[in-house]
């Protein structure tokens, strides 16, 4: 669905008409969809390829940001729309919770491979939560647990939707993990919750978890 911003209430929204008034139009969902790809690429992974540092939080301002998409990254050409509002559209549209504005700056709340300093608030409630992969890692991950690899953590979410589409981003032959938070606690690893559906941890033994069926 195209992506609008309302004139009265400024709220960005996937409806053309807001607060009884047409609204503006912003982009298409699929330039939604690879503006979201591109942040999550440098803001957690390659900042240095759009010439930007993060701090040590991970934000940066959010027109340095633009200025290096449109300038620096290998593919500028294909972002010269990039604006303030159509940054924002993707943050506060997302229903993960990927990104985080606060003032001028932005920041991925989670999934960095960089090393960044983010203080998530620590999770002693949920219990159940879900991790999307494929069959053929199955017998490594039963045998050695879940490890973050090139992440700084796990990430795992209460939504099994969630986790199916990330499995489905490794194969087609996806299985989806089940794990017991109490059990991770047990073991001395602490669980973060990241975003409304996101949490996080260091390391998941294989005692904890089981194929959902």
């Amino acid at each position: 669905m195209p992506i609008y911003k309302c004139h009265i209430c400024g709220m960005y929204t996937t409806e053309s008409y807001h607060c009884g008034k047409p609204c503006k139009y912003l982009m298409s969902n699929e330039q939604k969809e690879q503006l979201s790809h591109l942040l999550s690429a440098i803001l957690r992974h390659i900042p240095h390829e759009a010439c930007i540092e993060l701090d040590d939080e991970g934000f940066v301002e959010i027109s340095k940001l633009i200025h290096g998409i449109k300038n620096c990254w290998r593919n500028k050409h294909l972002y010269q729309w990039v604006t303030e509002d159509h940054i924002k559209a993707v943050v506060y549209l997302d229903k993960r919770g990927r990104f985080e504005i606060k003032d001028n700056k932005i920041r991925a709340t989670y999934g960095h491979s960089v090393k960044v300093n983010i203080k998530y608030s620590i999770d002693n409630q949920v219990k159940i939560l879900y991790h999307g992969t494929v069959r053929e890692n199955l017998r490594s991950i039963m045998k050695k647990g879940l490890i973050p690899g090139k992440r700084l953590y796990v990430h795992l979410t209460i939504d099994k939707e969630i986790a199916k589409e990330v499995g489905q981003r490794h194969g087609k032959n996806v299985v989806i993990l089940k794990v017991n938070a109490d059990c991770v606690r047990r073991y001395g690893y602490e669980i973060y919750k990241a975003s409304p559906v996101i949490y996080l941890t260091k390391y998941i033994p294989p005692q904890c978890i089981e194929v959902e069926e």
